[in-house]
C-alpha cells in the first residue's frame, strides 16, 4: 500500500507540472506485476521515487527511457568514480534532495485547498503533521483514512429536495419546489446521491419524516436521476419502504432510475417488492400512470390541484367541477 500510494502521489505531482494524464489503474497494474515478478528473484519492493522523478523532470525527461539511462549512467559513475564519491559530503547530497523535493511542492494547489474546503484543509494539516512526527507509512495511512472519513461524511447525507411538476400543460418534467403547494396524496422528491450502507439511516429517516409530517402522503414518487449507485443495503431499504407504504395504502415509485441501480434491485430480490411497473423511464408521463391510483374522494376536496389531470377528472375518471365551484 505504501509503495502504490507513493507511486501515485509522485505521478500526480509530476502530472500537475507537465500537464500529463495519469491512469492510476495502469500504474497499480504495473507496480503489482513488477513486484510479483521481482519476488521470484528476492528483489526489493518496487515503487517510484520523489527525488529521482523530480530530478528527471527538472532535467527535461519526456519518456520512460529516462530512468533506464539514469540507471546506466549511475552504474558507469559507480564503476569509474567510486573511489572519489566517498569524499562527497553527505550534507551536500541532502541539500540536493531537499531542493528537488521542494520543487515538487505545489504551493498553488495547497493554497487552493486551504481556501476551498475546511475539511480538506484539516486532512492536509493532519497528514503534514503526521509526516513530521510519524513514520512515512503511518503518515500516509493517516491521510488516506482521514480522506475516507471525509468522503463518507459527505456522501452519507444525500440531498433530498421536495419537487413539483414543471409548469406547462404538456410538461412531464419536475422542478424543485419553492412555494408551490403539495399534492394531498402524492409526495415528490429528488434524491441526489448514492444510496449505500453509509447513507441508509439518513435516507430512511427522511423518507419516514414525509408521512410523519403529513399522514396523507402515502404515495411517494422518487425522482432518481441523481441516484448513481445503490448497494445491497440501499436496495433492502427501498424494498422495506415499498412494503411499508403499500401497507399504508400507498406506494413507492421511481422516475428515471439508472439501469445499474435497477439491476442491483433485481439481483438483490427487492425489485419484486417495489414492482417493475412502478419504475418509470425518461420520456414517460409518470403522473398519467400514478394519478388513477389516488383516492378520488380525497382529490374531490383537495384545493391544490397541482397536476393538469386534476383540472379535468378525478382519479376514477369522473369529470370534476372547475376549481372554486361550491
Amino acid at each position: 500500500m505504501l509503495s502504490l500510494t507513493e507511486a501515485v502521489a509522485i505521478a500526480r505531482a509530476i502530472a500537475l507540472k507537465s500537464g500529463q494524464r495519469i491512469d492510476s489503474s495502469q500504474e497499480f497494474i504495473g507496480q503489482g506485476l513488477a513486484n510479483v515478478v521481482g519476488s521470484f528473484a528476492s528483489s526489493y519492493v518496487s515503487s517510484g521515487s520523489f527525488t529521482r522523478s523530480g530530478v528527471n523532470h527538472t532535467a527535461g525527461a519526456k519518456t520512460p527511457l529516462a530512468p533506464v539511462f539514469s540507471a546506466l549512467f549511475l552504474v558507469l559513475t559507480l564503476v569509474a568514480l567510486a573511489p572519489l564519491v566517498r569524499y562527497l559530503p553527505i550534507a551536500s547530497m541532502a541539500a540536493i534532495l531537499l531542493v528537488v523535493a521542494y520543487s515538487l511542492v505545489d504551493v498553488h494547489h495547497i493554497r487552493g485547498i486551504l481556501r476551498t474546503s475546511r475539511a480538506e484543509a484539516a486532512v492536509l494539516a493532519a497528514t503534514f503533521l503526521a509526516t513530521l512526527f510519524l513514520h512515512l507509512e503511518f503518515a500516509i495511512y493517516v491521510g488516506v483514512l482521514l480522506s475516507l472519513m471525509v468522503f463518507l461524511e459527505r456522501t452519507a447525507r444525500p440531498e433530498i429536495r421536495d419537487a413539483v411538476p414543471a409548469p406547462g400543460a404538456h410538461s412531464y418534467h419536475f422542478v424543485p419546489q419553492t412555494d408551490e403547494p403539495d399534492c394531498c396524496q402524492l409526495k415528490m422528491v429528488f434524491i441526489d446521491g448514492p444510496i449505500y450502507f453509509g447513507a441508509v439511516d439518513h435516507v430512511q429517516r427522511r423518507l419516514r419524516d414525509i408521512d410523519a409530517a403529513d399522514p396523507g402522503h402515502k404515495h411517494l414518487l422518487v425522482l432518481a436521476p441523481g441516484i448513481n449507485f445503490i448497494d445491497s443495503s440501499g436496495a433492502e431499504l427501498l424494498g422495506q419502504e415499498a412494503r411499508r407504504r403499500r401497507q399504508l395504502g400507498g406506494g413507492l415509485y421511481f422516475h428515471r432510475l439508472h439501469p445499474s441501480a435497477v439491476d442491483v434491485l433485481a439481483r438483490s430480490g427487492h425489485l419484486d417488492a417495489i414492482g417493475r411497473e412502478n419504475l418509470h423511464a425518461i420520456g414517460s408521463n409518470v403522473i398519467d400512470a400514478l394519478y388513477p391510483r389516488l383516492d378520488p374522494q380525497i382529490c374531490r376536496h383537495c384545493p391544490a390541484r397541482i397536476f393538469s389531470q386534476c383540472q379535468r377528472t378525478l382519479p376514477d375518471g369522473t369529470p370534476r367541477e372547475p376549481a372554486g365551484t361550491p
